[in-house]
Formats: C-alpha cells, sequence, structure tokens
C-alpha cells in the first residue's frame, strides 16, 4: 500500500467506547456511534478511489470550504463504507458542487432538504446496492452508508453542524441517508443515466436537493391514466407546491400498469406536468402566493415545475405492491436542480 501523507491530526484514546465519547463531545458524528478512522483504514479508501490525500473533490466558494479526498475518506470510513465505496461519494459531492445545485443553500436552509442519491449503471450490482424490497429502509450497507458518509462530510468539512449552520426546521429522516438504486433490470422504460445521455454501461449518480417522499398508494386501477392521474393530484398537493424540480419512484408494479399499455417515460412525465397543478387562486387562498384574487384566477392553472423534464422519475422498490413515492424538491423557488456525474471517471464522458 502506498505511503500518504495526511494533513489531518492524530490522537489517540484509551478505548473503543473512550474514542466514541471524544467523537461525541467533539460533535464530529451524526449522533450515532462511529467506526474509528485509523491511518491506516483511510490509506485503504484512497487507494481504492486513486486519490491523493490533497485532491480537491469539491470547493463551497460562499463557506470558502475546500473538500479534499483526505476528508471523504475518513468520513467515509466513520460511517461504516467499504473502500470500494469511496468513488460514488465522491461523484455525489462533486454533483453538489456544480452551481446549478446550490450547495451551500441546499445544506442551510429552514427547509431541511437532504441529499437523494439515486446510483445508475454497473456498480449498483458490484456493490450489492438495493433497488428493490424497502429500497428507502434499512438493511443495505452501501446505500446506508453512502448516504451517510456524505451526511457526516457535510458535518464535519463543509461545517452545517445542525442548530448552528443547518438551520433546517424541522429537517426528516432522509438527512441521515437517502441514497438508492435504480431497478434498472425490471424497469420497463430506459434508465435514468440513458435518459440523461450517458452510456448503458456508465456508473452514474444523480443527486437532488430534497424533502422527504410521501406515499402513494393505489391498488385497484388498472388503467394507466386513472393510475397517473393519481400520483399527479399527489403531487399537486397544496402544502408542497412549487414551480422546483421533484422526483417520483415508481414501484415496478405502478411502472409495469402504465407500460404494459404503450406509455413511454416522456408521454408518463408529460402527462404529469399537465395534470399536477393548481388554480392561482387557490395558491392565492392558500397562503402560497401573495396578492389578492383577481378575475380569472379561479381557472388559471400553475403547474409543478416549468416542464416535464423537470421530473425526475425512476423505477425502484419491490416487485409487489402499489406503493409508490413522490419526493418534492426542498425550496419553494427553484433554487436547485438535480445533477448527474458520473462515478469514477471523466465528467464529459457523454
Amino acid at each position: 500500500m502506498a505511503a500518504y501523507r495526511f494533513a489531518s491530526e492524530t490522537g489517540e484514546a484509551e478505548d473503543y467506547f473512550a474514542l466514541q465519547e471524544h467523537f461525541f463531545a467533539m460533535g464530529w458524528t451524526d449522533g450515532l456511534p462511529i467506526v474509528p478512522p485509523t491511518p491506516e483504514r483511510v490509506a485503504e479508501f484512497l487507494e481504492a478511489s486513486g486519490t491523493q490525500p490533497s485532491d480537491i473533490i469539491a470547493v463551497i466558494p460562499t463557506r470558502n470550504r475546500v473538500i479534499t479526498a483526505e476528508k471523504v475518506a475518513i468520513n467515509c470510513v466513520m460511517a461504516g463504507c467499504l473502500p470500494s465505496y469511496m468513488p460514488v461519494v465522491i461523484a455525489v459531492l462533486q454533483a453538489m458542487a456544480e452551481p446549478a445545485y446550490n450547495f451551500h443553500g441546499s445544506i442551510t436552509s429552514t427547509g431541511g432538504s437532504a441529499q437523494f442519491i439515486v446510483v445508475n449503471g454497473p456498480i449498483r450490482r458490484e456493490l450489492d446496492m438495493n433497488s428493490g424490497v424497502n429500497v428507502f429502509g434499512p438493511g443495505n450497507r452501501a446505500n446506508a452508508t453512502v448516504g451517510r458518509a456524505v451526511r457526516l462530510i457535510l458535518i464535519n468539512v463543509a461545517g452545517a453542524h445542525p442548530g448552528t449552520l443547518d438551520k433546517s426546521t424541522q429537517g426528516h429522516p432522509g438527512k441521515y441517508t437517502f441514497c438508492i438504486a435504480e431497478a434498472e433490470e425490471i424497469s420497463p422504460w430506459e434508465p435514468l443515466h440513458v435518459e440523461l445521455g450517458y452510456e448503458p454501461g456508465l456508473s452514474t449518480v444523480t443527486v437532488f436537493a430534497a424533502e422527504s417522499p410521501r406515499g402513494i398508494q393505489n391498488h385497484l386501477s388498472g388503467n394507466p391514466q386513472e393510475l397517473l392521474a393519481c400520483i399527479a393530484r399527489e403531487m399537486a398537493g397544496i402544502g408542497a407546491f412549487s414551480p422546483g424540480q421533484s422526483g417520483l419512484v415508481l414501484s415496478p408494479e405502478h411502472a409495469r400498469i402504465i407500460a404494459k399499455s404503450g406509455w413511454r417515460k416522456r408521454q408518463v412525465k408529460e402527462f404529469l406536468y399537465e395534470h399536477a397543478t393548481q388554480t392561482m387562486a387557490d395558491l392565492k387562498r392558500l397562503g402560497k402566493i401573495e396578492g389578492p384574487i383577481v378575475a380569472g384566477d379561479e381557472t388559471k392553472l400553475v403547474h409543478r415545475g416549468l416542464n416535464p423534464d423537470d421530473i425526475l422519475l425512476v423505477v425502484a422498490g419491490g416487485e409487489a405492491g402499489g406503493h409508490s413515492a413522490f419526493i418534492s424538491s426542498w425550496s419553494r423557488t427553484r433554487a436547485s436542480h438535480f445533477q448527474t456525474k458520473p462515478i469514477g471517471a471523466c465528467v464529459d464522458c457523454r
């Protein structure tokens, strides 16, 4: 193994439990115990990702913060990752560093966003990621620790400590971890990364600053339009209604019902955009938009998002059960746009 020169300080603890208490006292955890980031273990992660400790992974200009590979590796170890997971975490941070994502705003706002991460391509199988049963829940090491590593980096490197820089009014459980893989093998449509212009054999991450998922139950409808109208109604919910982007994770059962009649992904997104609406009058009446109700507001429709491409559509979950999930944007404006990056490859791979 290569010898590395680290910038981070090292220390010793009496035992494992004393180390845990020290990390808790210093505010270096997410409230859960961590894996000790020994220099030897950190070196394994750097070697697995082909990086040097001083390599710059991401920059947050607003905070004048630089995230180096060394800091990424330390927090990946702490989160319980395997070394092979680190390239995924690097790609997530590179996606968040794109100006359109709004790194600083998304981790400091009262809106309390989490990084909703979707992994596509062969790496899903290489890392044994979960794209099926209980896809948003516990039980899969890669799903759980990749998302957790990102959160620890936000706390320990970006400075987004809850209650100080992180001003989430309520937050949500996705702020511990919010990472899934798409069920490409059973989806009736092209995977998300292929839809976005990447080659099928390339692995990618897509990151979205998101609120918590909202369950959509429909066990009876076998009609695509009826089912999609049900989903659109949930997407148009007044509480989370905004011109921002949104995510939709269709269960395989719902996806099959829609696709069996010949509906393509583009048609699905167009239908949802067309039907996920509120009247201007209700948006004003219920305090979502300022101003008096004027003539025409009762019939003027306002769409969620600006166009069908504002919907991030993936297929994931158990093969049985009419349960899908809608995920709304953290911001009530268009302060953040989802971003996609290749994993362990050049940025201009399309």
